[in-house]
């Protein structure tokens, strides 16, 4: 399944909220060096029951806005 997700990186309390738009992650990882986007990888792989191989960001490696696929 595809999720649209939103990182805040840099956040106190590491959680993941659910909306009608999607996914919104806090992590305490800050975006360098690709450090936020390993650490999304882990906290939704443990959100949805999945290993960490079965999560890919699709688009926005870059961006605080990132499609990713979660295979179940």
């Amino acid at each position: 399944m595809k999720v649209q997700v939103t990182v805040k990186p840099g956040a106190k309390v590491q959680k993941v909220v659910e909306s009608s738009e999607g996914l919104t992650v806090y992590l305490h990882a800050r975006a360098h060096d690709g450090e936020a986007n390993a650490a999304l990888v882990k906290v939704l792989s443990d959100y949805y029951g999945v290993s960490k191989s079965c999560v890919e960001i699709l688009r926005g490696q870059k961006s605080h806005q990132k499609v990713v696929l979660i295979l179940k």
